[in-house]
């Protein structure tokens, strides 16, 4: 699978453009499916900003950038379908659109339902997350960004990177570069801090930062 991991979407023509390279073709040749479920476990989401992000109508863009089709993959219903089935309408789509939320939450729901085994083997896919769309993919997130805790606890995510994410870097008060210091102080593992208008994109191990904003690195 291929990744383009951002903070807040797809919010300038750098991010873009990248994401066009990694599809291959023009978005407006491209399916996708959305995933919002990260946004049910997230106390401050509500369902009106969830029928937002599935109708195009959230900003930042993400379900509305032009593509030639969207549909709708929520992940808690899934282990109630058979598995032939949806799998198909997952292998036949050019992109996954991860909606912000609650990280551990949609976590959990990519374990629960099966979407999570299946990733390895979708190599022409690419996963474009939207924060905690992206620090799913992580191998934890701090517990700054727990929102929602699984059973049993914790902050692990499915570890598919290997670095932790900091997004929405000096958009609100408590996400100051210095604020982003001490996480990654207390994460002691590879993490990188992202504002709104940067992306990283991951393709076989690969992994590269574009962005029109700030960022940094922390080993």
């Amino acid at each position: 699978m291929k990744l383009v991991l951002t903070s807040g979407g797809v919010t300038n023509a750098s991010i873009r453009a990248a994401l066009v390279d990694l599809l291959g073709k023009p978005i407006e040749d491209a399916k996708a499916l959305c995933i919002p479920t990260a946004m049910h476990g997230h106390p401050g989401c509500s369902p009106y900003m969830t029928r937002d992000f599935v109708a195009g109508e959230a900003n930042p863009p993400m379900c509305d950038l032009g593509w030639k089709s969207v549909g709708l993959l929520e992940l808690t219903a899934l282990p109630t379908i058979d598995v032939e089935r949806w799998s198909a309408w997952v292998r036949d789509a050019d992109a996954l659109l991860a909606a912000g939320g609650a990280a551990t939450y949609l976590a959990y729901w990519m374990k629960q339902s099966g979407l999570a085994e299946l990733l390895p083997d979708l190599r022409d896919t690419v996963w474009v997350g939207l924060s905690a769309g992206s620090m799913a993919m992580t191998p934890c997130i701090g517990d700054d960004f727990v929102a929602w805790a699984p059973p049993g606890g914790g902050d692990d995510c499915l570890g598919v990177v290997d670095f932790s994410i900091f997004p929405h870097l000096g958009m609100m008060p408590e996400n100051l570069m210095r604020d982003a210091e001490r996480w990654a102080a207390e994460l002691g593992s590879p993490a990188y801090a992202i504002d709104d208008q940067t992306a990283i994109t991951v393709v076989d191990g690969e992994v590269e930062v574009v962005s029109e904003g700030e960022w940094r690195k922390f080993n």
